[in-house]
């Protein structure tokens, strides 16, 4: 079987924060997953180093597009290396591959007349003396009176174009713009509406969607898909493969989704594979981003691959809801945020990936607390799994010399085990990772109650035979606690699997080897919860107003 697995792009034009990681977290969880079970996985990202954010940020700057985007590059590529992503590829869409692929992918649409040239009104600043992307314009939403941009209303999720903004103003001096006639190039949208109610009414049916991915997609097609812009002035991009028109740029919508096929095209370019398993309408695919990026996944990009007849259209949207901090929205403009490169700097991986999983905003808007933060590392991954751990190696390196003692594994907790990786496995492959987080700890609680129950420290003196019984289970139970957390912690189940010398971890139970246990060392460290208040004052103190 092959599964194809899309994370959603970032923009190069700042630092990854918790929210971006939140989204895209889900990702990686399922690639690890997939592989386990021996599965045909391919996992995909990149940085869109040609939005127009980073032309903004570079204006701002006063430098190149291409240092503000190779900055970033960079430093997500660090991010996520650090965080345990495992992608296959994560590119870049300013890669001379993604834009030759975005231009042919063009041209199919252009000779299948799905694409149109129209001529429009479309803003133009008088002071910049140029034409303006949608992002390049803010103003008020006409649906809900909020402030938006030109391409979308973050606060009710509707879909704009620059002249739908009320007290439209320049982005770039804060002018007011005004309009002018022009030529662009067009993507009927319109024409795959019937296409799209059937698969979307099929995905609904069968499950395979978030509800918020189900209920604003529902929205679009109810409201009717209207054509939209499929060029789009701006200096940086991918040139319209058309004579004459090669100053006008694909719009980001179109190019950034088609990153999906031009990552699977460079991998196959740079492992000398094919990538045909993962376009194919067999293919299991899962797009993994946030409530924003919905549409973009659910309606363009099929209705791209329907235009250029590839059935491959996306199976699984996993659309996680907003993470809020502190009970409040991000703002990146306010510096209001937790920076993945600065909170690395301080805690464990696995302890972000925990909490943002545990706490996840799979089906509403979630916070990020410092004090819950801390709490869950210090009660959840310290108190109950390293806890049990800890306890159980130590005591086999205090009594048996390090020797994990052979005897016969509790039969109870092997059924349960057994049901352990059915039920996760079950959950993960439907996107409830929440759920199947909490089952693998409900299952460290009980080990923990089991050792407790058991009392080995007196089972040595008076019954030796079922101690070894007792510390063979604990230590059957941390083996496959190792190999089904893995997924979700790959730092500290790689720890354990190294400690019990596991060859390579899969997806079923297995009983470790009788080995000598290496120099033990406790799994998590304590932080001081003095440290919440440290970060409490930090995050106001940087951020750019007070309470």
């Amino acid at each position: 079987m092959s599964i194809f697995i899309g994370g959603a792009w970032p923009y190069a034009n700042g630092s990854l924060h918790l929210g971006h990681i939140a989204a895209l977290l889900p990702g990686d969880i399922l690639a690890r997953y997939f592989r386990l079970k021996g599965e045909d996985v391919l996992y995909v990202s990149g940085s869109d180093c040609n939005g127009t954010p980073i032309s903004i940020r570079a204006n701002k700057e006063g430098i190149p597009v291409r240092e503000v985007a190779d900055r970033y590059h960079d430093e997500f590529e660090d991010s996520f290396r650090r965080l345990g992503f495992s992608y296959d590829l994560y590119t870049r869409t300013d890669s001379e591959n993604h834009h030759q692929v975005v231009k042919e992918l063009f041209l199919k649409l252009v000779d299948s007349g799905f694409i149109y040239k129209k001529e429009i009104e479309q803003t133009y600043c008088e002071i910049d003396k140029q034409f303006l992307p949608d992002r390049y314009v803010e103003g008020k939403c006409t649906n809900c009176g909020s402030s938006a941009r030109g391409d979308q209303c973050d606060n009710c999720s509707k879909i704009l174009d620059p002249l739908d903004l009320i007290d439209r103003t320049c982005k770039l001096c804060g002018s007011e713009p005004t309009t002018r006639k022009t030529e662009h190039f067009y993507f009927e949208l319109s024409a795959f509406q019937k296409q799209l109610e059937k698969y979307v009414h099929e995905a609904k049916i069968n499950e395979l969607w978030r509800d918020n991915a189900i209920q604003l997609t529902e929205r679009y097609l109810k409201e009717g898909l209207l054509d939209r812009a499929a060029s789009r002035d701006l200096p940086n991009g991918v040139s319209i493969p058309v004579k004459g028109y090669e100053e006008k740029k694909v719009y980001v919508w179109i190019e950034a989704v088609a990153g999906y096929y031009s990552a699977s095209k460079e991998w196959a370019k740079n492992s000398k594979k094919e990538d045909i398993a993962y376009w194919s309408e067999e293919t299991i695919s899962y797009y993994v981003h946030g409530k924003d990026n919905i549409p973009f996944h659910t309606l363009i990009w099929p209705a791209i691959l329907l235009g250029i007849n590839n059935q491959a259209l996306p199976t699984h949207i996993i659309s996680n809801e907003y993470l809020t901090l502190e009970k409040r929205k991000l703002s990146t403009s306010q510096n209001y945020a937790v920076w993945i490169p600065d909170i690395l700097k301080r805690y464990h991986p696995d302890s972000i990936r925990y909490f943002l999983t545990i706490n996840a905003p799979e089906n509403r808007d979630t916070d990020f607390s410092w004090r819950e933060f801390i709490y869950s590392h210090n009660s959840e991954l310290l108190g109950a799994y390293g806890n049990l751990v800890n306890r159980t190696f130590k005591f086999v390196e205090k009594f048996y010399e390090g020797n994990i003692p052979v005897n016969n594994i509790n039969e109870t907790i092997i059924i349960q085990t057994e049901r352990l990786y059915e039920e996760v496995g079950e959950l993960i492959e439907k996107g409830h990772f929440k759920l199947a987080l909490e089952k693998i700890f409900l299952y460290i609680r009980n080990g923990n109650k089991y050792f407790d129950a058991q009392k080995p420290w007196i089972q040595l003196k008076e019954e030796e035979l079922e101690c070894k019984g007792t510390i063979a289970t604990c230590v059957y139970i941390i083996g496959n606690i190792a190999q089904i957390l893995s997924p979700f912690l790959p730092f500290s189940s790689e720890v354990v699997k190294a400690n019990l010398r596991i060859d390579k971890f899969t997806w079923q139970p297995f009983n470790p080897a009788p080995i000598q246990l290496q120099t033990v060392r406790p799994l998590f460290e304590r932080i001081d919860i003095s440290v919440i208040q440290d970060e409490l004052d930090k995050l106001m103190e940087s951020a750019n107003w007070q309470t």
